[in-house]
């Protein structure tokens, strides 16, 4: 057998692999508060920036449209966020926080820590993540065809 062809040198088993891990790592963290990690990461975007159309939501977690459409509509279903036609583009749908998803981010403070502890390991460290995290975004930036900026 090719070394090539090796499981063990396939840089895509290991990205994936690390990327269907950590996400179960929140499932526990996350299942508490009620929320998948998709819906985590909707909250994360909009908690940096609430009132944001759904275009814009999608394209900052790297997913088409129609991805993100039914996960807003389940959050609010939720009563965790509500989608509102635009006032300037009737077509485009405004998505905004409620008063619970706002206070989802005071009750959600120790996720960071806590799924950062499960990740963190003799190589990863604090100090290796700003490395770490400019890997990552030159593999994204390479493969989206963006600049390394957009994928922060």
């Amino acid at each position: 057998m090719k070394e090539e062809f090796r499981l063990d040198n396939q840089l895509c088993f290991r990205l994936y692999t690390a990327s269907r891990l950590i996400t179960q790592a929140y499932y526990p963290i996350l299942s508490g508060h009620g929320l998948t990690y998709p819906q985590y990461l909707v909250l994360l975007v909009l908690w940096e920036k609430d009132a944001q159309p759904v275009n814009d939501i999608a394209k900052r977690l790297m997913l088409e449209t129609n991805t993100v459409t039914p996960l807003l509509k389940r959050m609010e279903a939720e009563g965790i966020l509500t989608r509102t036609k635009g006032t300037v583009d009737a077509r485009q749908m405004i998505v905004k926080l409620t008063e619970k998803g706002v206070h989802l981010q005071e009750q959600m403070a120790d996720v960071p820590q806590k799924a950062g502890s499960t990740v963190m390991c003799d190589t990863i460290t604090p100090d290796t993540l700003p490395s770490l995290f400019k890997m990552l975004d030159d593999i994204i930036s390479r493969l989206s065809g963006t600049s390394s900026d957009n994928t922060r």
